[in-house]
């Protein structure tokens, strides 16, 4: 039995992963800030027979990541960690001239200092699994300058680079940063709220990412039409 950790789980891109790897039977510890949201995809989940611990807080919150590498722990294990809980540092996103520092610091206390505390939380479990992974999601604003999204983009390449060197410094676990590409979030809602454009459900996106589990690819930097055709 494999089990996964994902924070932001309890909506959009983290439930529907979650949904997916429960599907097939894999148990779970799953994190968001919203105790009732989460505790209601929990709910969901569990009708496929694996364990589910769901855990509410924030990921900057030293006693609740170290509730999370607990609760993995008392599930006998962890196989893949996936630090997904991200946070914009503006909403809607603005020009950096207009961006609040302290906006700032919350984008990279949580997708930076938050993911990179979990992953050393969670290395022992990582290190002892067959087949340890780490899924860091990225950005495509990670390597491209976009106007208004310039704190979560760098927020995002620190994330990517964090990654590069985890995986040199671990050459026994598959480290991914993933670009998801597009997807019809709340977090882009609130970024963009007037963006109209039609764009892929998170669901759509799942498949790439299990496809990416299946094949075991070398760590590295991927995007979702990459993860269309991993071998």
């Amino acid at each position: 039995m494999s089990t996964a950790m994902i924070t932001g789980a309890s909506k959009g891109f983290g439930r529907a992963l979650a949904g997916a790897l429960a599907e097939r039977g894999w148990d779970l510890v799953l994190d968001a800030r919203s105790a009732e949201r989460l505790e209601a995809a929990a709910g969901e989940l569990r009708v496929h027979g694996g364990r589910v611990v769901a855990l509410p807080g924030d990921v900057r919150d030293d006693a609740h990541r170290a509730a999370l590498v607990a609760a993995a722990g008392e599930l006998g294990g962890l196989d893949l960690l996936v630090n997904n809980a991200s946070a914009l540092g503006a909403e809607p996103l603005v020009r950096l001239d207009e961006l609040p520092l302290e906006g700032l610091r919350a984008a990279l206390e949580t997708n930076v200092v938050a993911a990179l505390a979990l992953v050393q939380g969670t290395l022992p479990l990582l290190r002892a699994s067959a087949a340890g992974a780490v899924i860091n999601l990225s950005s495509d604003a990670a390597v491209e300058a976009y106007g208004t999204w310039g704190g979560y983009g760098a927020s995002k390449a620190a994330l990517d680079h964090l990654s590069a060197v985890l995986a040199e410094e671990e050459p026994g676990l598959r480290v991914w940063a993933v670009d998801p590409g597009d997807m019809d979030t709340d977090l882009y809602r609130a970024a963009v709220p007037d963006d109209d454009e039609g764009r892929p459900a998170a669901d759509e996106v799942v498949p790439g990412f299990l496809r990416l589990l299946d094949a075991r690819p070398a760590s590295g930097r991927y995007s979702a039409p990459s993860l269309a055709v991993v071998r």
